[in-house]
């Protein structure tokens, strides 16, 4: 008897989710909060296709099983960790307090906002519902890490990383689906706190990076986190336009995402010489961010240029995500993902 894919995809998340709740419960207390980083990549891959059946008229299957494929992985993912909140509290209370996991937290609430404009035009009644707990769970994790970075007197100057960033690039998202299901008004309220900590955060961290010692090696990619905020502010902004032409802030959003995307490709072999981990998968997002955004300057000005380099961003990202995909399942077969953290190499 031949299987479908989605029978082997069912069949191999069920033995991925019973490895955790079934025979190794001190597994479940390791499981990272940090693997919805994923769901993200998965996400922004699925906008892509999305954004390319829209302007050119194909690929509309594969955004439907790509649809298919991220909701079932962020299922998954979230059952796993709602089962380490419950038999695991202090585990999650430990990795709330950690420096640099606190910040992946709005991984989750970021899918959620992600899921709602996948299914904006599936099911409009659950993207509502999808956005609406995503925008209201964004909100309370901004208020609780901001006065966790406010009142806390552990943070150091090297405590600092583009994982700081994941917090406000979740209000930047916000408005992109707010614009279809909330008042404009809220929208340009999420807009407006993403932009200016953004400009913040991005001051302190390229204060960190010239003038302290160097991150750690796992830490290295999350230097891709830089280009989402422009990125992801040039998406927002469009929506928050209407779509009605690219302005000169919409321009300087998307090149300096764009500055970003080339300088950090221009370090790729630094970045290939890191060890894998979970950390490999902030490559994903923030190039799908800027994947998007070309597409969206093609549409925008016609002009072939951004389309090049759209497709090409794609071609990597499709290469990305298919390899971190293929890494992280054999970790976890192999059991390497769920352990206690080893001593981080500098």
């Amino acid at each position: 008897m031949t299987l479908s894919n989605d029978t082997m995809i069912g069949i191999d998340c069920a033995l991925f989710i019973g490895g955790f709740m079934q025979s190794d419960q001190p597994r479940l207390a390791f499981f990272p909060i940090n693997l919805f980083g994923a769901i993200m990549g998965y996400c922004g891959l699925t906008l892509v296709a999305k954004e390319i059946s829209d302007i050119f008229g194909f690929a509309s299957q594969i955004f439907y099983a790509l649809a298919f494929i991220t909701t079932l992985f962020f299922t998954l993912i979230s059952v796993i960790y709602m089962a380490k909140l419950i038999k695991h509290m202090k585990a999650v209370h430990n990795e709330f307090s950690h420096p640099v996991a606190l910040h992946f937290f709005p991984t989750f609430s970021i899918s959620l906002l992600l899921l709602s404009l996948i299914y904006k035009d599936i099911d409009f009644d659950l993207a509502q519902v999808l956005w609406t707990l995503g925008a209201v769970m964004q909100f309370g994790f901004l208020l609780m890490i901001l006065n966790n970075w406010i009142h806390q007197e552990k943070w150091q100057i090297t405590h600092m990383n583009p994982a700081w960033f994941i917090p406000v690039v979740g209000n930047i998202v916000v408005p992109i689906g707010a614009v279809n299901f909330a008042p404009l008004e809220v929208a340009w309220f999420f807009f407006s706190i993403g932009l200016i900590f953004w400009l913040i955060l991005n001051s302190i961290v390229m204060y960190r990076l010239f003038f302290h010692p160097p991150m750690l090696k796992v830490l290295e990619p999350t230097l891709f986190i830089l280009i989402a905020p422009p990125a992801v502010g040039f998406i927002s902004y469009m929506n928050l336009q209407a779509m009605a032409g690219v302005d000169d802030f919409a321009r300087i959003l998307f090149y300096i995402a764009l500055f970003m995307t080339v300088l950090l490709l221009s370090q790729l072999p630094r970045f290939i010489a890191v060890p894998f981990s979970l950390s490999w998968w902030a490559y994903t997002f923030p190039i799908a961010a800027m994947t998007l955004a070309s597409f969206i300057m093609y549409e925008q000005l016609d002009m072939s240029f951004f389309a090049y380099i759209g497709f090409a961003l794609l071609a990597m990202l499709i290469a990305l995500v298919a390899h971190l995909t293929a890494k992280t399942l054999w970790a976890v077969k192999k059991q390497q993902l769920c352990v206690p953290p080893q001593p981080a190499q500098k």
